[in-house]
Order: C-alpha cells, then structure tokens, then sequence
C-alpha cells in the first residue's frame, strides 16, 4: 500500500476547556495526541485556545456592528477559514460540551450564510472532527451536537469523527494526570488514531478534487433559477 501524501493540508486544533492559558487543560493533552499524528504525516497543524480571546457573543460575523465594544472572531475565523481541517476539542460538563464550545459553534454558524468562489456554502469542502475528556458520561451524546452542527454549517463528516476520554464517574483523576492517567487505553489510542487518519483521508480526497461539484448545491445557481431536478409535489 503507498503511503498517502497528507502534506499539503492544513489542520485547525480549537481547545474549548474553560481554562485560561497557561493552566493545564487536560483536553489538550489528548488533541496533541491527533495533532502529533498530523505533524508526523505532514499536516500544517495549528492550536487554538478558545477562551484565550475575547470573542464576543452572537450569531453576527462580526458583533463589534451589534453593540459589542470587541469581537476576537474575525482574526480566528481567518484561521479557520485557511483549514482543511477542523478539530473541536471540549471537557465535558453537567453532561454538556462547554459553554466555549457552544459559543465557538455559534460563531461558526455565524459565517454560514457566507458563500465560496463556487457559489456553494462557505464551509463546503472542509472536514470537521471532535475530541472529548471529562470525567462523567457524556461522550457520544457531546460528539452527536458538536459533529451535527458542524455538518449543518457545511463540513463534512469522516467515519469515526469523534474520540474521547472519561474516567470514572465522579471526582477523580482527568486525562494525562501523573503523565499517565488515561494514556493507556486501548479504546482510546485506537479511536484518536483512526479520527485522525480519517479527518486526513477525506480532507485529501475533497483538497484534491476542488472540494464538492456545484450541481445540486450552490446557492448562488439556486438564486439565479436554477433548481436542477427538484420539483413540487403534485397533490391530487
């Protein structure tokens, strides 16, 4: 099997925990563990700490034009605008991602209406993935808003999209405590390994043939007129 070529892609890694920099975040310890695949693969990999920035709240591009003295988006949304790949990462809490991951995923919503130079949706053409720690149940329940939403803006989906860790229910040790606490499970490395790989695979297929045809799908012909095969029911 040839090994594929992963780098020419670029890879965004957003850390939703609700700790500043530079306390430790123990989501991020397991992101690193996908984006040094990436960086090993090739890929352009960038981190971002959400709550570092004061990123206003909103569903506006830029909310500054809506009563707010500051909005960070704009310089952030860049970023995510020059990825192939998007990775939220989230601690899970009350059963929930965190309230930075629904703010970061209202932003993104914010851009939804944008258009690419194909007339299609702004987002088409990216893929999108989640990473999960915590230490109470909630991983896949996380996983199904942050991977619906995502999809919904226009990313598309790899099988295998979401990775996670918790520990026992409760208080206790979170992920990468001691250097240890958690890095030895199995379930863990291999569901991180395959995301990561899958995240690249379809990012590359979708990078090397410019992304998503426009028949059936861009906006701006739908505007024009033109609506290919849909047809209104004929109710009889």
């Amino acid at each position: 099997m040839n090994k594929p070529d992963f780098s020419k892609l670029k890879a965004l890694y957003i850390n939703c925990t609700l700790k500043r920099s530079p306390e430790k975040s123990h989501t991020k310890v397991l992101m690193d563990v996908s984006a040094n695949i990436m960086k090993k693969e090739g890929v352009d990999v960038e981190h971002i700490r959400f709550i570092d920035h004061d990123v206003a709240t909103g569903v506006q591009p830029d909310m500054t034009e809506h009563g707010w003295d500051t909005d960070a988006w704009n310089d952030i949304y860049k970023k995510v605008d020059a990825a192939d790949i998007l990775i939220i990462g989230t601690p899970i809490w009350l059963g929930e991602k965190s309230s930075q991951a629904q703010l970061l995923i209202e932003r993104l919503y914010s851009m939804s209406g944008l258009t690419n130079d194909k007339g299609q949706y702004k987002f088409y053409g990216k893929v999108g993935g989640t990473i999960i720690t915590g230490n109470e149940d909630g991983i896949k329940h996380c996983a199904m808003g942050i991977l619906y939403s995502m999809q919904h803006v226009g990313y598309s989906i790899p099988p295998q999209a979401d990775a996670g860790w918790i520990g026992e229910a409760g208080p206790g040790p979170s992920y990468g405590d001691d250097g240890k606490v958690g890095l030895d499970n199995d379930f863990t490395k291999r569901n991180t390994t395959f995301m990561t790989y899958n995240l690249m695979h379809l990012a590359k297929m979708l990078k090397e043939n410019g992304g998503y045809s426009t028949y059936g799908n861009s906006k701006e012909e739908w505007n024009n007129g033109n609506k290919w095969a849909f047809n209104n029911p004929e109710y009889r």
